[in-house]
């Protein structure tokens, strides 16, 4: 198990130095001059070029990324070109606000569709899986920000038991840290409870068909036992995987919740930051958000070896 770890975690490396040098080069594919932008529209020539020495963006762009990725490599992602702001403050300051919101539409998509999936597992044919049938197919197709108007109507405005907007810091209290999310998490994460249930009524009701499934019932084993015990863990292989796209879709997707929430996380400074061209901080997010990508497949690869041990045995 330590081996197939440690190799999982090499294959990191060149991964992330691919993803780091290709958003590189297409940030500088994107037209537009940062230096225009800093200088004002009535600058000079000579002041364009002054501030574009300044910044360093006159020089080649192999040359400004490994400047990049010496500093990256020893913590610093860099300083933005339009505030004295360093990206790794900013990115720490909005960071908490994102994975707060990942980690709670993964919540309720797990709450929302664990029971779901076994329940239709279970009942395959009948009215309870018809009914979960037709909500993962409503949760794939509808919109997440169409999603959450429909939400603060509902829930903020008609009857305002969470707030509409904002976020609240869990250092002011774990209750209305935890009120300030319920909408966007839930907002963000129907889509992912969907595609679960999905997956693990298809998962578990394979499994609940094989013989030795049969033959724990046959020795009089409760449903709870049979279900929880011995299928549960078999059907959770790819259940698993689809967990983990499904996180990697909920970091993508906090750019629209957060908008439509007004949330302070790393959606909107991404958004500024690709309206302004500001190179170093796109660059920081976008590696940044790559890691974290790349450690949870590194927990799914993990997963895999644990619940199925050909995997690690190969």
């Amino acid at each position: 198990m330590l081996t197939y770890t440690i190799r999982r975690v090499l294959m990191i490396i060149p991964l992330l130095f691919m993803v780091s040098l290709g958003v590189f080069a297409l940030v500088h594919m994107i037209p537009g001059d940062p230096a225009i932008t800093i200088s004002g529209e009535n600058a000079t020539a000579e002041q364009i070029e002054a501030t574009r020495a300044r910044l360093g963006l006159d020089d080649p762009v192999l040359v400004q990324y490994a400047r990049w990725a010496t500093s990256a490599i020893q913590g610093d992602l860099g300083q933005s070109l339009f505030s004295s702001r360093t990206v790794t403050g900013a990115i720490i300051e909005r960071f908490p606000v994102t994975i707060s919101l990942t980690a709670a539409a993964m919540f309720f998509a797990l709450l929302i569709s664990i029971p779901a999936g076994i329940i239709a597992a279970i009942k395959r044919g009948r009215p309870a899986d018809r009914a979960a049938t037709l909500f993962a197919s409503l949760g794939i197709a509808m919109p997440n920000f169409w999603l959450g108007i429909l939400l603060i109507l509902a829930f903020a405005l008609a009857y305002p038991i969470f707030p509409a907007v904002g976020y609240t810091r869990m250092a002011e209290g774990v209750g209305p840290w935890a009120r300030s999310l319920v909408l966007p998490g839930i907002t963000l994460g129907m889509a992912a409870a969907a595609e679960t249930t999905r997956q693990l009524r298809s998962s578990l009701y394979d499994i609940l068909h094989q013989d030795y499934i049969r033959t724990a019932r046959a020795k009089g084993m409760g449903s709870t036992i049979v279900i929880g015990k011995h299928a549960l863990k078999n059907a959770a292989v790819p259940v698993v995987t689809v967990i983990g796209f499904q996180l990697a879709f909920l970091l993508g997707g906090t750019v629209v919740v957060e908008q439509v929430f007004g949330l302070p996380g790393l959606g909107g400074l991404a958004i500024r930051a690709v309206l302004e061209r500001d190179i170093p901080m796109i660059q920081g997010i976008v590696v940044i958000t790559a890691l974290i990508v790349m450690l949870v497949n590194l927990l799914v690869d993990l997963s895999y070896a644990y619940l199925d041990p050909r995997v690690r045995q190969g």
